[in-house]
């Protein structure tokens, strides 16, 4: 991402040489579809052929109605003892007005377009601010639409850019199907999608208020996860688990002392909703979850108070991760998990990261969802070697939980003894290998050889024999150096 100013006058625009001729002025722009943001005019002279487009006209209204929210939070209870209902009533209603005049001043000032190949968003009233975004580096277009923009019929486009700290340039917020044309166009151009669209061949026209259609997410579908495994495998985590006996334990406590205060009863109420929170959460956030492939991407749909549609590039893929719960294995369940490059690792919300590639599902399942991802690799038939016998000394009671091997395009390990975890790195995406030792691997003779990716984590074979170790190392750097050789 790149600040430049909103009227250039010497640079050519983004995706054209300099020796290329520049398109006729005169040449007949893009039709507007009819429910659209109304275009917005580029300066003259500035030699944009294509117009800016405002956001969605009730944007405003959806930030202001936020800021109400977080204005009721911020004023406390006590606030209302003091000044009484109608005061703070008053209060409340003059800062959501002005939360709300600025909205509508932001959504003025605020456009986009595309020049070239980049896409250009200009906002800002006093300090006048144009981001352009190669879409060279684009990786994903999401389209996000919380339970507010699914009242309205509204959705949020988030981009996701190689090396970015964060999502850029977040356009909140458009017409459902106008995101879905913007979101087609914006991978169409960064070669994302290799399938052409189909001239004349409309998205279907949404009414506001309704869910989305199920055309969000194209491609051939993989799977589709049911509604009632993803609730059964919720209640089959510690926290849902355990909660009972929490609940009898303080009802205990409170019979035998005869106290029910006010306080002991909402300190109790408070902990308990903040051990379920997980997994209510991951029940919101996987409701209805989709599966889909298209060429080279992951098509990716989920939620249910927000809902999401990703797109998650395969060239991308760093790790695929299969995690068995202890409490899963009962059902013979596991869940999988990808760790994609490029995009950002530190957003506060995880939720923005598409590592989501199965939450819940069988074995021949997850079988035939990893053979998508990585052609050639069955995720059923990986035989890994333990470690040696003497490793009993550090893992006295889960020797067998710990496993590495090299396969003929991926290296896998596995690791944990309650929860167990697979890791799979296909050879290209090894980025550097380590052998490390600790103090008590030293006096053993043992080590722990790490395969780091773009990605961050990577793979570790836990505790090798200290030659085996070094030879995995070595034949991991020839592997690695062979898979991203050209052909």
């Amino acid at each position: 991402m790149s600040d430049c100013p909103a009227e250039p006058s010497t640079v050519p625009p983004a995706g054209r040489m300099p020796h290329e001729a520049a398109p006729p002025a005169d040449a007949p722009h893009e039709p507007v579809p009819s429910g659209a943001p109304a275009p917005w005019p580029a300066p003259p002279g500035s030699g944009e052929g294509e117009p800016r487009q405002r956001l969605h006209p009730l944007s405003p209204l959806l930030h202001g109605a936020k800021s109400l929210f977080v204005v009721i939070a911020g004023l406390s209870w006590s606030t209302l003892s003091r000044v009484g209902f109608g005061w703070f009533a008053a209060m409340v209603a003059a800062l959501a007005l002005g939360a709300t005049v600025l909205s509508v001043i932001s959504w003025y000032n605020t456009g986009y377009h595309l020049v070239g190949r980049e896409l250009r968003v200009h906002e800002g009233l006093l300090w006048r601010r144009t981001r352009a975004i190669p879409l060279e580096r684009l990786q994903a277009v999401e389209v996000v639409r919380p339970l507010l923009a699914q009242l309205t019929g509204l959705a949020e486009l988030r981009l996701e850019v190689v090396g970015g700290g964060k999502t850029e340039a977040p356009l909140a917020y458009l017409g459902v199907a106008d995101a879905a044309r913007l979101r087609e166009r914006l991978l169409a151009l960064a070669g994302r999608v290799t399938q052409p669209s189909v001239p004349g061949h409309a998205a279907p026209a949404v009414v506001p208020g309704a869910a989305a259609p199920p055309a969000t997410t194209p491609g051939r579908p993989l799977h589709a996860v049911r509604n009632q495994n993803l609730l059964i495998s919720q209640l089959l985590t510690p926290q849902a688990f355990l909660l009972p006996f929490g609940v009898a334990f303080v009802v205990v406590q409170f019979l035998t002392a005869g106290s029910w205060s006010f306080v002991a009863v909402a300190s109790t109420l408070t902990a308990m909703a903040g051990v379920l929170l997980q997994p209510v959460r991951r029940v919101l956030d996987d409701w209805n979850f989709r599966l889909a492939r298209d060429d080279g991407t992951l098509r990716v749909h989920n939620g249910l108070l927000e809902t999401r549609s990703q797109t998650v590039p395969l060239a991308r893929v760093q790790t695929v991760r299969a995690t068995w719960p202890l409490l899963w294995r009962v059902n013979g369940w596991l869940r999988l998990r990808l760790e994609v490059a490029g995009y950002s690792v530190t957003e506060a919300d995880d939720r923005n990261r598409p590592d989501r590639l199965l939450p819940v599902g069988d074995l021949p399942t997850a079988t035939m969802i990893v053979a998508e991802v990585l052609p050639g690799v069955r995720l059923d038939a990986l035989a890994l070697s333990p470690p040696p016998r003497r490793t009993r000394w550090l893992h006295p009671l889960g020797r067998a939980a710990f496993g590495a091997g090299l396969f003929e395009q991926v290296f896998a390990t596995r690791s944990g003894r309650l929860t167990r975890q697979l890791v799979i790195v296909p050879y290209a995406r090894i980025q550097s290998v380590r052998v490390v030792q600790g103090p008590l691997q030293r006096r053993l003779g043992l080590a722990s050889v790490h395969a780091d990716t773009a990605g961050g984590s990577g793979a570790t074979a836990q505790d090798r024999d200290l030659a085996e170790a070094w030879t995995l190392a070595a034949e991991l750097n020839a592997r690695a150096h062979a898979a991203r050789r050209p052909l």
